[in-house]
């Protein structure tokens, strides 16, 4: 089978109830592929370096099977530290040898070829990863190169909308955090690819949006993406643990969300960052303990070098390593998202391979894309003395 891991992975148990009933649309929103007052569903995934090539064009293929309204890219698009595998052997059909400047200068050109125009006329919503940073890129780069993601009508509408709310929430630019509303949801992207982790500016939006959210009974439940996990997650040694900042203004957000969920709003919180599928990521002492746990998933399984799952973690329905594959969510006229891990096989990523590219480097990204070592870890919040 092309997907071997459909199992439905719901957090939906323990979460507040919603207070508003049905999906009544926030002005400048979205509109989708779902019947309103119906389910939907949407796609999300994260870090396709290294063969994102061969692996996101089955994800394109497999979510539009599932009628998936939109696809949500969390961050790390291309290696940018060395070429990535797949562009070598793309470059290797052509009998080329480019040079490190050669792949720079293409790396995210590239990208928009192999990555996004396989989801033709599906909605592709992209966020920033720190591999976006690494120089000579820079944040500002990847604002210019992919501001038409990031000025998508849509977006572009919702910017308007929240102009006017008093106070106003953000301003008119097209920045690497942003939010939509979609049927009664708000998925709010946000931008902690560096270690200045949130900053002010975006915390001050961040809040006014949640503030927003809280208040407007059509908003039934928040999903807010990012590429690194908050802070003290079971991958908190490869998430915003990593700097003081981090941890800071990862636990306000964190904190933020909480307390929208006791006011009446489901909430669901994504990431990547780490190459492997993990759910229930906050069900960790730290949270546990104080009766804290918001629902969450790690899926950093868009092509990027895969990794081992952390220590004492075994391999399930809800835990996968050495995979690739995107999450599904689906959501119901109240707001409730369950989600599937839908797990790409060698067969599915042949199935879309491209002319670009031989079999030989399909076997070789299943194969040979992997990590077999955890190797040293950096401190966790735990261990690095944190409350």
């Amino acid at each position: 089978m092309r997907v071997r891991n459909g199992l439905r992975l719901s957090m939906a148990a323990g979460l507040a109830v919603c207070s508003a009933v049905g999906c009544a649309e926030r002005p400048g929103a979205t509109a989708s592929h779902a019947h309103v007052g119906g389910t939907w569903t949407f796609a999300v995934s994260g870090d396709s370096r290294n063969c994102g090539n061969i692996v996101m064009p089955a994800i394109a293929a497999d979510a539009k099977r599932h009628s998936a309204a939109f696809y949500w890219h969390l961050g790390d698009l291309r290696a940018i530290y060395k070429a990535d595998e797949d562009f070598l052997a793309e470059q290797h059909l052509k009998k080329m040898q480019p040079s490190i400047n050669d792949y720079l200068f293409s790396a995210w050109s590239d990208f928009r070829q192999h990555q996004i125009a396989p989801f033709g006329t599906t909605p592709f919503y992209i966020g920033i990863g720190n591999h976006e940073t690494i120089a000579p890129k820079t944040r500002t780069q990847f604002q210019i190169e992919f501001q038409p993601e990031l000025d998508r009508p849509e977006l572009r509408a919702q910017r308007q909308h929240d102009l006017a709310a008093s106070p106003p929430i953000g301003d008119a630019i097209a920045r690497t955090y942003y939010h939509w509303v979609q049927h009664g949801v708000d998925f709010i992207n946000l931008d902690n690819a560096s270690n200045d982790a949130f900053d002010a500016r975006q915390l001050v939006w961040f809040d006014r949006v949640i503030d927003a959210d809280e208040n407007d009974a059509a908003i039934a439940t928040v999903v807010v993406g990012m590429h690194e996990s908050l802070p003290y997650s079971v991958s908190s040694s490869h998430s915003m643990c990593d700097s003081v900042g981090g941890r800071e203004s990862g636990v306000r957000v964190y904190e933020k969300l909480l307390d929208a969920q006791r006011r009446g709003k489901r909430v669901y919180l994504l990431a990547s960052h780490s190459h492997y599928f993990l759910s229930n990521i906050y069900d960790t002492p730290h949270w546990r303990d104080a009766g804290k746990v918001l629902p969450g998933w790690v899926v950093g399984t868009g092509g990027a070098e895969r990794y081992l799952l952390p220590e004492g973690i075994e391999q399930g329905a809800q835990a996968r390593e050495h995979t690739y594959g995107y999450l599904l969510g689906e959501v119901n006229p109240h707001g409730e998202i369950a989600f599937t891990f839908h797990e790409l096989d060698e067969a599915a990523l042949q199935a879309t391979r491209t002319a670009d590219y031989m079999p030989e480097i399909v076997t070789w990204c299943v194969e040979k894309n992997a990590r077999e070592k955890r190797g040293v870890q950096p401190p966790s919040c735990e261990r690095a003395g944190e409350p």
